[in-house]
């Protein structure tokens, strides 16, 4: 696998890195709907070598269909781009996804309920791992204690995270596995722990797992991201969430060939959370993500916590009444440690990143960035996309100075739909004002802050249609942007916020990754109704979208291809496989 980071990484396309080999075949795909901005009538492409070598109307397929190996006949099926998810935690997802899922819970008596009978179906001795509590939402409070995990669960090795994955829920034995959290920051009474308690408790799970484990939790948060219609994913790792050994095996899975059935794997671009600070040098940092496969340092490196467990950085306290007087948060890095974070990436050039969601945290991002660009220029620090992830609280002056710098913002509308109903967990942690500021991509996108979409996985489920809607739908009107825009933030925003530009886009020349999907009428949705009255003309040329609003059945995904070999076929769409040589 091969990292480019010491020159130009944003040169270094997606398509190069982990990809499986594209198979020796040429297919034709046609009798669809092709979302296209080459041909907006397209209703056919031609797959060659992993890229896009044709997009056209039916007429002009005749002429390819004797020159290739296989014809697909789409049956009026839509293709699109595939998206890409710019931020998941692969084994914790899978781990979700095979593991105990705590979504939904409305009170401590339910959330045990539910893991009593997850632990008499378990194997005795294994760890149980959940996901999913959110104490915001339960109609009685209070949370169980690590003796209450002790009594229904025999006293198994239990960690539960709450659905923001900045707290969890400790039982006595899990704890004597991690027990520096004891002292630790974040090691409150009862087995709740937050901040570096939390995080060892996490790295104590994940060492405990076998490979075998691992493998099949990667396995199947990949294998789930293709039925979604993902052909890549980015890897939000570090020392605070998971290891090195967990990173390098998850990267060596997705370059194999390492999908059921010889299909494909969707593309994993890595990020890892450690401050340049602890590495000391340019050099060291460029040698530090060359040795590791990795995009860049980034991703998870904490800036502060979450909103849900009250660690997001604010610049003036919280306000619920369930939060300590005067709070505003954690900062897990100061402000110097940021800027000189930022400082040996850019000598490094190598792509640097923060999770940052209070406003506070994006003011100490931000600063550290104007820093870095008076001392080397902004025109470098500007080159490398700077990532930052979430930044949900954001002024005016906050998204002027994210596009003066350059900023890639890796976000997550689905946050929005989550938390930021009337009433909401946003509003009860801020207040209704603040609460009105979150997450505003109507005016990022007007500023020209470049936008990439994610799940969080597994904060939100993997979902990419739902966070389309989430966006199209934000529970602030103002916010809101159009259902094209969204997806362009969820297909090609996530390519070139790694520096990729060709892909996201089908094009001839593009890498192959694209979805088909089973939908129904295709629709221009946008919040001015006089752009969606003249985007819907067909004098327009726009490709029209699935409906996401609310009340609308989303998408069914058909079948996904990466690099143009497939990585998903659903059960009645066996000719893809067919076409490429695969198994069924």
């Amino acid at each position: 696998m091969e990292a480019r980071p010491s020159q130009n990484p944003t040169a270094t396309p997606t398509a190069a890195r982990n990809r499986p080999a594209a198979a020796a075949r040429t297919v034709l795909l046609r009798g669809g709907t092709v979302h296209s901005p080459a041909d907006p009538f397209a209703t056919a492409l031609v797959v060659e070598d992993g890229t896009v070598a044709w997009v056209g109307a039916e007429g002009a397929a005749d002429a390819h269909a004797g020159a290739v190996d296989a014809v697909v006949d789409l049956r009026g099926r839509l293709v699109t781009p595939a998206f890409v998810d710019a931020h998941v935690h692969t084994t914790m997802t899978g781990l979700s996804l095979t593991g105990l899922d705590l979504t939904g819970c409305d009170s401590a008596a339910d959330l045990l309920d539910r893991l009593a009978r997850h632990a008499r179906a378990t194997t005795p001795g294994t760890i149980l791992v959940g996901h999913g509590w959110d104490d915001s939402r339960w109609t009685r409070p209070g949370l169980p204690t690590a003796a209450d995990l002790d009594r229904v669960t025999g006293g198994a090795p239990v960690l539960l995270t709450r659905v923001d994955a900045h707290s969890a829920l400790a039982s006595t034995a899990l704890l004597r596995l991690a027990p520096e959290a004891a002292d630790l920051p974040g090691h409150g009474a009862g087995g709740l722990l937050t901040a570096a308690a939390h995080h060892a408790a996490r790295r104590a799970v994940e060492g405990a797992l076998t490979a075998a484990q691992r493998a099949e939790a990667q396995r199947a948060a990949l294998a789930r991201a293709a039925s979604l219609g993902i052909a890549a994913v980015h890897e939000c790792a570090g020392p605070d969430i998971s290891s090195e050994e967990d990173l390098r095996a998850l990267l060596e899975l997705a370059a194999g060939q390492g999908g059921e059935e010889g299909r494909a794997l969707p593309e994993v671009v890595a990020y890892w959370g450690e401050t340049a600070g602890a590495l000391g040098t340019a050099s060291a940092v460029g040698e530090r993500v060359r040795d590791l496969g990795a995009r860049g340092l980034g991703g998870d490196l904490f800036v502060d916590g979450s909103l849900g467990s009250r660690t997001a950085a604010l610049r003036t306290p919280y306000s619920d009444p369930g939060c300590l007087r005067g709070h505003r948060g954690t900062f897990h890095l100061t402000p110097e440690a940021i800027a000189e974070h930022l400082r040996l990436c850019t000598e490094a050039g190598v792509q640097a990143g923060f999770h940052a969601i209070g406003d506070a945290a994006v003011d100490a991002v931000l600063d550290g960035l104007e820093e870095t660009a008076e001392r080397l220029g902004l025109p470098a620090v500007r080159a490398l996309r700077h990532r930052v992830e979430h930044a949900e609280l954001l002024d005016d002056s906050a998204v002027a100075r994210c596009a003066a710098l350059g900023v890639v913002l890796s976000v997550q509308p689905a946050f929005d739909a989550a938390w930021g109903a009337p009433g909401g967990m946003y509003e009860r942690r801020l207040g209704a004002e603040r609460a009105a500021r979150m997450n505003p991509f109507a005016a990022l996108l007007r500023a020209g802050v470049p936008l990439a979409f994610g799940s969080d996985a597994p904060v939100t489920p993997l979902g990419p249609w739902e966070t389309v809607r989430a966006a199209a739908f934000h529970h602030r009107p103002e916010h809101r942007i159009s259902a094209r825009a969204a997806f362009s933030a969820h297909t090609r925003g996530g390519h070139r916020a790694v520096g990729d530009d060709l892909a996201g886009v089908l094009v001839p020349g593009a890498p192959a990754h694209l979805a088909v999907w089973r939908a129904g009428e295709l629709v221009v949705q946008a919040p001015d109704a006089r752009v969606a009255g003249w985007s819907t003309d067909p004098r327009s040329g726009t490709p029209g979208l699935p409906d996401v609003h609310p009340d609308a059945a989303l998408p069914d995904c058909v079948a996904t291809l990466v690099a143009g070999r497939p990585a998903h076929v659903a059960a009645d769409a066996a000719e893809f496989a067919e076409a490429w040589g695969l198994g069924g």
